[in-house]
């Protein structure tokens, strides 16, 4: 991930469909909350 990063030669400003195919690994939706994986192994967890 942090190679990646370090690849970008700006900030990040809007949404790209190529970037995030390349860093996030998983999303599953479930009745209470929204869990994302990145390829990392980064988890993030929101309450639906």
């Amino acid at each position: 991930m942090i190679g990646f990063l370090d690849e970008m030669l700006s900030a990040i400003t809007e949404y790209s469909e190529v970037i995030t195919r390349r860093i996030v690994e998983r999303v599953t939706i479930f009745d209470e909350k929204i869990v994302v994986e990145l390829k990392s192994g980064l988890e993030m967890e929101v309450e639906a």
